[in-house]
């Protein structure tokens, strides 16, 4: 099935749609500074996102992508809720769309494509972010980090989608930036779209064997159109 034939277009929110790494690094940098703990770039907190908040938090506890195992559970749930805290404070403030994507969803939308976004955020989050960037009312569902007990790269979300949305897994794509998103999609059976802009740890998406691989929203929106 061709990129035009596809009937619903399930999109990864951070890193996809939006850039919400100055954000996401200011909130963690408050967290960490609030329990003496050395603080770090945004260049560094954006490699570790993309994984949900608590693997994020224990990034910066660790000070490394590889999470350290001897980290204290109950500080890092501690730091978890302070995090949270200083995110809701903040969670639109440098938070930006990529280029082209507004544009892009507005003309998918009007030709006919059912539109969903499917992310490792936590649900609470997702619609103020929406909101505040003007595409809210685009998405006909959205699934969260905590809308089902698994989240990316396991395949429940996608699937449940598919459920919700009454289609069939053929018919869906899932679009996103970081090899959660297509393990994701492999495991559900769907087509998927890698875009090499967003969060992927330094890793080219390619290397997980997406169906298309495009490098600007733009150039996926275009192809999707025809």
């Amino acid at each position: 099935m061709t990129l035009q034939q596809k009937k619903v277009l399930l999109f990864d929110l951070d890193g996809t749609l939006v850039d919400s790494a100055p954000d996401l690094a200011a909130a963690l940098n408050k967290t960490l500074a609030d329990l003496d703990k050395p603080e770090f770039s945004q260049d560094t907190i954006r490699s570790w996102v993309g994984n949900g908040a608590q693997t994020l938090v224990a990034r910066g506890l660790s000070g490394s992508a590889t999470i350290d195992s001897q980290l204290d559970s109950e500080l890092a749930q501690q730091a978890v809720t302070l995090f949270l805290n200083h995110y809701r404070e903040q969670m639109c403030v440098e938070t930006v769309l990529y280029a082209d994507v507004k544009e892009g969803l507005v003309a998918l939308k009007a030709a006919g494509f059912r539109l969903g976004i499917i992310t490792n955020k936590p649900v609470e989050f997702i619609q103020p972010i929406l909101s505040g960037l003007g595409i809210d009312a685009l998405f006909e569902i959205i699934i969260g980090a905590d809308t089902l007990s698994e989240k990316k790269p396991h395949p429940a979300q996608l699937i449940y989608a598919v459920e919700q949305l009454n289609v069939t897994t053929e018919s869906c794509l899932m679009i996103g930036d970081s090899k959660n998103d297509i393990l994701a999609a492999k495991a559900a059976n769907m087509d998927s779209v890698g875009l090499t802009y967003g969060y992927n740890y330094g890793e080219a998406i390619a290397n997980y064997e997406p169906q298309w691989c495009f490098d600007t929203f733009a150039e996926f929106s275009k192809a999707t159109l025809g």
